[in-house]
């Protein structure tokens, strides 16, 4: 009787898992690892398969999950095309990321320092590629530098740029200025295109280490200085999506544009409270209305939030273009909005004297501005009055003017709403919130859609009394789902880095200043720094060190608390018309009223950073859109002298932020005299090697407008006059650029900024 051989397949210690989720189920990845590592040699792919007794029929499915697991970096193939397991290979994972000037770092997947690519390495490469990489020493400047040993995955089959031709050959140069390759076109596939013109390429051919990338023109934007081609190039250089499939508009065209009787089921009406809602004077899109009246001691606030989750149902057409989008992104003159117009301008929005379905968080709070006790529940409003921000503090300003006779039947509770907002902003007081002074601009157009000018908008109390009753219902809503152990996005916002706060209190030795709370700071040592050195004349300069130590907000599933605003936890709640996160808010609210579990089909984690990652790549958008337009503004202010204030302080330059243009220019570090000038990056500033001269972020200069480019858009100037050491800067963070850091920068929609 011969011996029936032991299948090797029975002693993988996942095989119940793969059983369950594959009618065939294959060996795990964890054991065809182990067995690999078992091997101590790299594996050829048919001794592998007689290893692990793959049958003829399982060969290829077998192959496609070798192929995945080179794809996520798991294992390689070596020159002589046999298996390796990377861990045993001392090979890095990473991304790639493109500098403008040729070179690039190596982002690695495992959370390490960053690694240099050189331009030679880059070559091989386009930016947001994924490759395993090898570190390989150090630059001449002591950094980690990383040799490709392969490209797992190519991240751009398109790029948006302009096509050039020399000598009969034609290319074009990616928009991307991370992208530093120049695209050949193939013969014959220019697409009718001219040479200067925008135009979208596909890439025919990826660059390796002995040819360029080549490929064909599939689209032709039009000329670079057309109107609107700046909004064109940032929609398809940083892949937004910005037309919405038929699908998703036939399924939007189909709800009644008005609440039914059956919508009512359910739900707890709130229709007689006199709720209003307060925007800006070009909002359209309305996703909070609120109202306040005295109880007790204290106040009850209800603020109702459009109910979007009730028409925009997971896993469907609208949803599943949500997700994609992540978040509305306004533009200069142009939104490209999160869900249709249908929705986001009509039935989701809390227009006036109209019913609305929406989700209401009803509060109870102390007259020391405690919150007591909330409630949320799914509700059906009507707005008594959609008011604005200018028209909210007139009525308050002047209770007998015209706006607040016209508002005659809601300026009580208006006034109710003031009352409150006084309280609340003594709890945030209390609470030690960070409040940084910071200035929005807004640009104005003239009818040819290019700028006119570029004011400050000015943040009155009626825009603070929104802010106030939002963040209240946020922090209520991460109160409720933490409580009840849901899972959800929370809005998370860390305190400074061990390196960033070691740098800050160097920094903050010199001028004999030092902050609280030791190796763990909180909001509230912040805050009090901050009223300590509030009048200094270098208030500009101590301000803006203190917001760049911070971290940016992101959104995730671990409550790690939000550390600018003072809150344990912090989630979005109050703008599900334009950021999924508050509509995923509003899923696991409901879930909670019904006794259930909202699960959506990604994981809470990649939710958190797809999530994060549509809000930087909005903001890196608008930010583009926003540089184009100002260098076609400062054309015209060529050869111009301004007063401004520096900004920010790189190893190349001064940027400097002009006082009455709101604009920011380079003075290169070429243009600041007859002297080698040093970079300290502690101390944020350039110093003279033989003068002594220094350059310090907030400093006042008089600056000349000499060079305006608009295809790399950007601006530079010469200095006129040079910084005076006993005149040191005043008030100049309100005219100075500073970097977002989420905790709270505009959210998108103006006035509303909600961490």
């Amino acid at each position: 009787m011969t011996k029936k051989k032991k299948n090797i397949r029975e002693l993988d210690p996942f095989l119940a898992r793969e059983r369950e989720q594959y009618e065939q189920p294959l060996p795990s990845r964890e054991f065809v690892l182990q067995v690999l590592t078992e091997q101590g040699v790299p594996v050829e792919q048919e001794a592998l398969c007689a290893l692990l007794q793959i049958e003829p029929h399982e060969e290829e499915l077998f192959s496609r999950r070798l192929r995945a697991m080179e794809r996520d970096g798991q294992i390689m193939r070596n020159r002589k095309r046999a298996l390796c397991v990377v861990d045993k290979l001392d090979l890095v994972k990473g991304k790639v990321q493109g500098h403008p000037d040729g070179f690039g770092f190596l982002i690695p997947d495992d959370g390490s320092g960053d690694l240099v690519l050189s331009e030679k390495e880059m070559h091989n490469v386009l930016h947001g590629d994924t490759v395993m990489a090898r570190v390989a020493g150090e630059d001449r400047r002591g950094r980690r530098e990383a040799k490709i040993v392969e490209v797992l995955e190519h991240a751009n089959t398109r790029v948006v740029g302009r096509l050039y031709e020399e000598h009969g050959i034609q290319f074009v140069v990616a928009e991307n200025r991370r992208i530093s390759q120049d695209f050949l076109v193939a013969a014959g596939q220019h697409g009718g295109a001219k040479a200067g013109q925008v135009v979208i390429l596909e890439i025919l051919q990826q660059p390796s280490r002995h040819a360029q990338p080549i490929g064909r023109i599939v689209e032709v934007l039009g000329n670079y200085a057309d109107p609107g081609m700046e909004i064109e190039i940032a929609l398809r250089k940083h892949d937004l999506p910005n037309e919405f499939p038929p699908e998703t508009k036939r399924l939007a065209e189909s709800f009644s544009p008005e609440v039914r009787a059956a919508d009512y089921a359910g739900r707890e009406s709130v229709a007689h409270l006199p709720l209003v809602t307060i925007d800006g004077e070009t909002a359209r899109d309305f996703d909070d209305a609120v109202y306040c009246e005295p109880s007790g001691q204290g106040y009850r606030l209800v603020v109702a939030i459009a109910d979007v989750s009730a028409y925009v149902q997971p896993g469907d057409a609208l949803d599943r273009e949500a997700i994609a989008r992540g978040n509305s992104v306004y533009f200069p003159r142009r939104v490209i909005p999160m869900l249709p117009e249908e929705l986001s301008n009509g039935l989701c929005s809390l227009n006036p004297n109209v019913e609305r379905l929406c989700m209401v968080c009803d509060m109870e709070i102390s007259a020391a501005g405690e919150i007591l006790q909330h409630r949320f529940y799914p509700s059906v409003m009507f707005s008594h009055a959609r008011l604005t921000y200018t028209q909210v503090a007139d009525m308050l300003a002047n209770p007998q003017g015209e706006t607040a006779r016209q508002y005659a039947a809601v300026l009580p509770h208006i006034n109710h709403l003031y009352q409150l907002f006084q309280t609340l902003l003594q709890a945030r007081e209390k609470r030690g919130a960070i409040d940084f002074e910071t200035v929005e601009t807004q640009m104005i157009f003239n009818d040819q859609g290019k700028i006119e000018k570029i004011v400050p908008v000015v943040r009155n109390d009626a825009h603070k009394l929104i802010e106030e009753c939002m963040l209240a219902a946020n922090v209520c809503a991460a109160a409720f789902l933490k409580e009840h152990e849901h899972p959800v996005l929370y809005r998370v916002h860390q305190g400074p880095t061990p390196e960033k706060l070691e740098a800050l209190r160097e920094f903050f030795k010199e001028f004999g200043l030092q902050l609280g709370g030791g190796d763990d700071p909180q909001a509230g040592d912040y805050s009090k720094l901050l009223k300590q050195i509030k009048g200094r004349p270098d208030y500009g300069l101590l301000q803006t060190v203190m917001l760049r130590s911070l971290r940016q907000a992101v959104y995730a599933p671990e409550n790690l608390g939000h550390f600018g605003l003072g809150y344990e936890a912090y989630a979005h709640f109050t703008s599900p018309i334009r950021r999924y996160p508050d509509l995923l808010v509003h899923r696991a609210i409901k879930a909670v009223l019904a006794g259930k579990q909202y699960k959506p089909k990604l994981k809470w984690t990649e939710l958190g950073v797809h999530c994060s990652m549509t809000e930087r790549r909005a903001d890196d958008a608008t930010r583009d859109v926003e540089a184009w337009l100002k260098c076609f503004f400062m054309r015209d202010h060529l050869g111009s002298v301004f007063d401004g204030t520096i900004s920010s302080v790189t190893g190349f330059g001064l940027f400097v932020s002009l006082d009455d243009l709101y604009v920011e220019g380079l003075v290169h570090v070429s243009e600041l005299g007859a002297d080698y000038y040093h970079f300290d990056p502690a101390k944020h500033q350039m110093l003279g090697e033989r003068t002594g001269k220094r350059y310090r972020l907030g400093d006042r200069v008089r600056v000349k407008v000499v060079r305006v480019d608009m295809e790399s858009t950007k601006i530079d100037f010469v200095l006129e006059s040079a910084p005076s050491e006993d005149a040191p800067d005043v008030g100049a963070w309100g005219r100075a650029a500073a970097k977002k850091t989420g905790t709270g920068g505009k959210s998108g929609k103006a006035g509303k900024r909600h961490g």
